[in-house]
């Protein structure tokens, strides 16, 4: 339950060029544990003049009476689209802006701090803390993660891929030739795609594939299906939802539309020129030194023994929500380009708020274990069902059961623009409408 109790006074960030906020943005973060509290700095807070709503989520605990968080009710960062580095420009359901982690990594880390995200996906807080020369720790189930994120840590030059695209027979697609695959794609594009799928394979299994194939395959992977002809494809679902077969039969029907023919290879050098635009050397030289260190695991968030205990100075995540999101379906074409067997991931899916919460609860055990004592955990969730969930609710007893100190609750509120409006759900009116953040912070050695 939250209650509003107070309006606060506010900060509010000088106006700069963008150069000057490019510089602002590189340089170390606050010093907060010295200074003013993140608590003090959010109400301090404002965002175009629009002031912090200051509030209390009470949650009631297991063994009696209830615990008062402090709650901060505004909009953090911007609503707008594509305002972030051009990295981050790769499809994948469920994820959060780059503004998210870099709210909290500008505000609670130092430069060589080592950032971790559990549940990476597409490896957006792993990009941004490179991006802001951290160090990076990442984590996920889905083995398709691990494809998205590394090329990005180390990009190559245009270049590169253009010469690596000219070693490809794409006159010879080999024995796979899947004939259901005709509802995506005329017969030639199929047959550039299997010709690449083949090469990529092939490169691997002689120990061959380098940071070069790794980003064509992220690239190529990216474009396998959608809704604009910078996909592969004919019209289809948004790139971060394959169709299936017979479901895309019946877009084809509805539209009275048959696969166009496609360049994969164009396509490709086409994708690679829009992520790497905002690449400069510094940007590169900042990605380099994050690469050399990371440690990218493919495995479940409650198990990482491979991750040193005590190293981690800030986790920025958001785990899977109940049942929301059917991972499985969406990503079954990528993982059919990479040579992965989708059935076999064994990905979280929960459907009783009380099955998330135990699994969150070892979650945050292992979380607490990787954390520096006074190190710090952004967990962002979501209201569900029209809002009568709200998961912060029942995170906030997972961290407590764990040994992690509930700071506060962060609720960015606004308009934006999702995946939803193209089934016709307005902006919020359903889904998850907001980011709701608990951040907890691990008590100082020897209290946990």
């Amino acid at each position: 339950m939250m209650r509003e109790s107070s309006r606060s006074r506010f900060w509010k960030r000088p106006k700069m060029s963008i150069s000057q906020r490019r510089l602002f943005d590189a340089v170390d973060g606050p010093d907060l544990s010295r200074n003013a509290s993140i608590n003090q700095h959010l109400r301090a807070f404002s965002w175009n003049g629009k002031q912090t709503t200051v509030a209390e989520t009470r949650v009631p605990l297991s063994h009696g009476g209830d615990i008062s968080v402090e709650t901060f009710i505004n909009e953090f960062w911007t609503s707008r689209q594509r305002v972030a580095h051009s990295l981050h420009e790769i499809s994948y359901r469920a994820c959060f802006k780059p503004q998210l982690p870099r709210f909290f990594i500008e505000r609670l880390t130092r430069i060589s701090g080592v950032v971790y995200d559990p549940f990476m996906g597409r490896g957006t807080t792993l990009l941004e803390a490179a991006l802001l020369g951290r160090a990076v720790r990442g984590c996920d189930i889905n083995p398709l993660s691990v494809i998205l994120v590394l090329p990005r840590l180390s990009p190559p030059h245009l270049t590169q891929i253009a010469s690596r695209l000219r070693q490809v027979d794409w006159q010879r697609g080999g024995e796979e030739h899947p004939e259901e695959f005709l509802v995506f794609y005329h017969p030639e594009t199929l047959r550039e795609i299997c010709a690449l799928k083949r090469f990529l394979a092939q490169r691997e299994t002689a120990g061959l594939l380098d940071s070069v194939d790794q980003w064509i395959r992220m690239v190529a992977v990216n474009r396998l299906t959608g809704h604009s002809r910078g996909f592969f494809s004919v019209y289809t679902l948004p790139p971060n939802q394959a169709a299936s077969v017979a479901s895309q039969k019946k877009i084809n029907t509805q539209l009275n539309q048959v696969p166009l023919r496609r360049d994969v290879p164009e396509l490709i050098l086409a994708k690679s020129r829009s992520l790497l635009s905002d690449c400069n050397d510094a940007i590169r030289e900042s990605l380099r030194r994050a690469a050399e260190g990371c440690q990218l695991l493919t495995a479940v968030a409650a198990e990482t023994p491979e991750i040193e205990s005590g190293s981690v100075d800030l986790v920025v995540t958001s785990p899977p929500f109940l049942d929301i999101v059917d991972y499985a379906g969406d990503n079954w074409l990528r993982c059919w380009f990479c040579g992965i067997d989708a059935a076999a991931v064994r990905l979280t899916i929960l459907r009783k708020v009380e099955e998330w919460r135990l699994a969150m609860t070892g979650v945050f055990h292992e979380l607490a274990r990787v954390l520096k004592p006074n190190g710090y955990l952004a967990f962002e969730v979501g209201e569900l069902r029209g809002g009568r969930v709200r998961l912060e609710e029942h995170v906030i007893p997972c961290g407590l059961a764990a040994g992690l100190e509930p700071m506060l609750v962060l609720i960015n509120d606004q308009k934006f623009t999702k995946t939803a409006n193209c089934w016709g759900v307005a902006n919020n009116a359903r889904g998850t409408n907001t980011n709701r953040v608990v951040l907890f912070r691990r008590p100082a050695r020897g209290s946990l």
